[in-house]
């Protein structure tokens, strides 16, 4: 178990409204780019690996031109094989969680002028790591509930979670605790975390765009908006030694 030191004097912290947020977050993404590429190249491997597995290549039926027949076409949903690979990308989803946590340690320490490491990373796994994995299936949970009534749900429910993987590493909570604490204070603060929590997921979910090509490199970056976030509510965390 990783110890906690007093956090270092070095360090931004954004104020507590949507523009400083996200643009506190740009910061610091563009310091931790290339460890959001290697986040993605282990995301897309594990993906292509159940794609390969499960026969089901997700775009092999998607109309660029037609977003709204990827929602709609029953005959994406309906096949034994596709069915197959959302089971195993969302098994994937969850066991990546740690790595999420990792990017966000990564944010810290860059924001803290600390040296990183390419071990830091993994550190997700080596601290708490029955938590992030159990907050990782509750949220998933969740998440996949609100999605299947319509999916508007989904976007005023994800705000209220914004801060749950930072509480867990920063502050060794239990999956519980820090399901009740994001909640919480995303609730006395929702016009902030919706806002913030829309503006994030827009951006990451922007490279779509560039032929899908472009989201490898944005799709982490609601990870550095949770960091950012954090700081924004929470103070500037301690940082932790290994």
């Amino acid at each position: 178990m990783s110890e906690f030191n007093e956090f270092d004097e070095q360090g931004s912290v954004p104020a507590r409204e949507t523009g400083s947020i996200i643009s506190h977050a740009f910061e610091m993404y563009k310091g931790v780019f290339l460890y959001v590429i290697l986040y993605m190249i282990i995301y897309i491997i594990g993906d292509s690996i159940i794609q390969t597995l499960t026969g089901f290549t997700i775009w092999q039926d998607f109309d660029y031109g037609n977003f709204r027949d990827f929602s709609s076409n029953s005959s994406i949903w309906d096949r034994p094989e596709s069915r197959v690979y959302y089971s195993f990308s969302g098994l994937w989803g969850i066991l990546l969680a740690p790595l999420s946590v990792g990017l966000i340690y990564i944010t810290n320490k860059f924001n803290t002028k600390i040296p990183i490491q390419f071990s830091d990373l993994f550190i997700g796994y080596r601290q708490n790591l029955g938590n992030i994995l159990l907050y990782g299936l509750i949220t998933s949970i969740i998440y996949l509930v609100s999605l299947m009534l319509c999916g508007l749900p989904f976007l005023f429910v994800y705000p209220l979670f914004l801060m749950g993987y930072p509480i867990l590493l920063f502050e060794n909570a239990t999956a519980m605790d820090a399901l009740n604490k994001t909640f919480n204070i995303a609730k006395e603060n929702y016009a902030v975390f919706l806002l913030t929590a829309l503006l994030g997921g827009i951006i990451s979910l922007s490279g779509i765009l560039l032929c899908c090509v472009g989201i490898i490199f944005s799709l982490p970056f609601i990870n550095i908006v949770m960091y950012s976030t954090y700081c924004a509510f929470l103070g500037k965390p301690r940082q932790i030694t290994n």
